[in-house]
């Protein structure tokens, strides 16, 4: 059984292999895709009625907010850390102003006045009581989890089945086994040559996110695409893609995304570092590939 929906500017199809009734098995596909909903209105940067930005409205104040925002901007200030803010979530104001400000639905564009110093050092999180406190005005953006987090989540739907893939536009989470009672073999997309595969992996109860700079780029200005460092306020071009293998996708999206921000060798040892695996394409189309792949 298959169904597509469109969430986060993403066509999300839902694949499940089960012996269950159809309308079991439809139930819990649904209870899947509302959990990419959940994400959406949760995290989104794009609607002035989401939690993050009703939330960023407030300097100064401990902000309650659900897990469905607290978990993935926790996550993403732990990967700031990790990588000394070069992977950073305070970076939205910087994306506004190179035009990566407009609704995938409504054409709505949303203009800050946030200030573009702010760093991730700016954004408190108090655990005990899950708030939200900004010491200063600025705009979070959560691209590089919120997407993975949803594919997470609904991952967590669907393990009663013998199989399942939840596909967010090439970023997904393969469970269990095909309908062979397989490994799922998952095929990684050239980068500039659509129509050809650079490699195959066979993968059970793992994520494959990809990070690349061809499929959104700035309309404002010239090289510049949606994978920006917060310093330069500039997007590196040392990779073209950056795909990640990781137990869960919201890993996988933050760390193929930080391994395209810091470079050529850094990108690569992170992905080692972490025991995880990788298959990174440079600009002049070499390719590497990290962790036994």
């Amino acid at each position: 059984m298959e169904k597509t929906k469109l969430f986060m500017d993403t066509v999300v199809t839902i694949q499940v292999v089960t012996r269950k009734s159809k309308n079991e098995s439809e139930a819990a596909i649904e209870r899947a895709f509302e959990a990419f909903r959940k994400v959406e209105h949760a995290c989104s940067r794009f609607s002035l009625d989401s939690e993050l930005m009703e939330a960023s409205r407030q300097i100064k104040i401990p902000v309650p907010i659900s897990p469905f925002l607290f978990e993935p901007l926790k996550f993403a200030l732990e990967v700031a850390k990790w990588t000394k803010g070069i992977f950073d979530p305070a970076v939205g104001k910087t994306m506004e102003d190179h035009g990566f400000n407009q609704h995938y639905l409504t054409g709505e564009t949303i203009q800050s006045s946030s200030s573009v110093s702010a760093t991730y050092r700016d954004v408190v999180l108090n655990e005990q009581d899950r708030t939200l406190y900004l010491q200063k005005p600025l705009v979070i953006d959560l691209g590089g989890v919120a997407k993975g987090f949803a594919i997470d989540l609904a991952a967590h739907e669907l393990k009663q089945f013998e199989g399942f893939v939840v596909n967010a536009g090439g970023d997904l989470y393969a469970g269990g086994v095909d309908e062979k009672g397989r490994k799922w073999k998952i095929d990684i997309q050239h980068p500039e040559h659509k129509e050809q595969m650079i490699q195959t992996v066979e993968i059970s109860n793992e994520a494959v996110c990809t990070s690349g700079s061809y499929e959104r780029k700035s309309t404002l200005k010239n090289g510049v695409h949606h994978i920006i460092d917060p310093r330069s306020k500039q997007s590196p071009n040392e990779w073209i893609s950056c795909s990640v293998i990781a137990p869960y996708a919201m890993m996988a999206d933050a760390f193929s995304t930080a391994s395209f921000l810091l470079g050529l060798d850094r990108g690569r040892t992170l992905i080692e570092q972490l025991d995880l695996r990788g298959i990174l394409i440079t600009s002049d189309l070499q390719i590497y590939r990290v962790g036994g792949i």
